[in-house]
């Protein structure tokens, strides 16, 4: 038995990141599935964007 089958698993099916933002983000990767690939680029889209947002809040708290 894989010691990951156990670990807690986000929305998107991926282990947690820690931050709450970032794993909120990528959990609407789960949105692809069922999509036709027509429409993978606007979800990819908007996940970038909100972990691009994440990154920006990261980077305005650092000196």
């Amino acid at each position: 038995m894989d010691p990951d089958d156990h670990a807690p698993r986000s929305a998107a099916g991926l282990p947690p990141t820690g931050d709450d933002r970032v794993d909120a983000a990528v959990g609407g990767l789960g949105r692809l599935a069922g999509r036709p690939v027509d429409e993978h680029v606007a979800v990819l889209e908007e996940v970038h964007g909100r972990l691009r947002d994440v990154l920006g809040e990261l980077n305005e708290g650092s000196p």
